[in-house]
């Protein structure tokens, strides 16, 4: 479908605008919005292996994401209005740990596993245990992904995975761990279910670890 290229053209060069317009479009041509979103997800998950590959910048990335992200909250909205159920992979708590402010990285991860359909609920930076704990607890989350940057911060993923495992909780909930600060090694010390150095890579851990398969990942 014509239009389908197009929205995927104007992620790859991000067009912002241009995204939403044609997004707008293929909804009046009565396209389903289902489809329309596999159209948005196969195009980011392209951008984001060619940022992993060094074809592409932080920058482009961003946009692309941006344009994706402003896609998404139309067909949303529709997805709403036709009482179709969105499918979801499942529940994921993301958050930069208590004294690290970077996000770039996280924001990345989580662009990338909604495109993969996943709900995923950003704590946002400098994020303390407890707010993890809570955000975990309140929205029934299958996984927590930990991000930290600095070496320095990167005990508070540790004191995190403490917490949930004196709350009776850390057998219920997956916990991947990723960002500067971090290594394998690092990740295993800790008690972590996983780690991976790429946003990609965080995506495929994710589906690994809640065992989804490729195919169904859009059912």
């Amino acid at each position: 479908m014509e239009i389908l290229e197009k929205i995927s053209e104007a992620v790859t060069t991000y067009q912002i605008d241009d995204a939403a317009y044609y997004t707008k479009q293929a909804l009046e041509q009565q396209i389903d919005p289902l489809t329309v979103l596999d159209t948005l997800n196969r195009t980011i998950r392209d951008v984001g292996k060619k940022f992993e590959t060094g074809e592409l910048f932080i920058p482009e990335l961003i946009m692309a994401a941006e344009a994706v992200m402003t896609s998404t909250r139309l067909l949303e909205e529709e997805i709403i209005k036709q009482g179709k159920k969105k499918h979801s992979l499942g529940n994921i708590v993301i958050g930069t740990v208590f004294g690290d402010i970077h996000d770039i990285g996280k924001n990345m991860v989580t662009t990338l596993l909604r495109a993969a359909g996943f709900n995923v609920i950003d704590c946002g930076i400098n994020v303390k245990a407890d707010v993890f704990i809570e955000a975990v607890e309140k929205n029934e989350a299958d996984m927590l992904a930990l991000s930290a940057l600095l070496t320095t911060t990167a005990q508070e993923q540790r004191k995190v995975i403490q917490m949930l495992s004196e709350r009776g909780m850390r057998e219920r909930v997956k916990v991947i761990v990723g960002g500067g600060g971090i290594s394998a090694q690092f990740a295993d010390s800790i008690g972590a279910d996983g780690y991976d150095a790429t946003a990609s890579g965080a995506v495929a851990l994710a589906k690994r670890l809640l065992d989804i398969r490729e195919d169904h990942a859009h059912g």
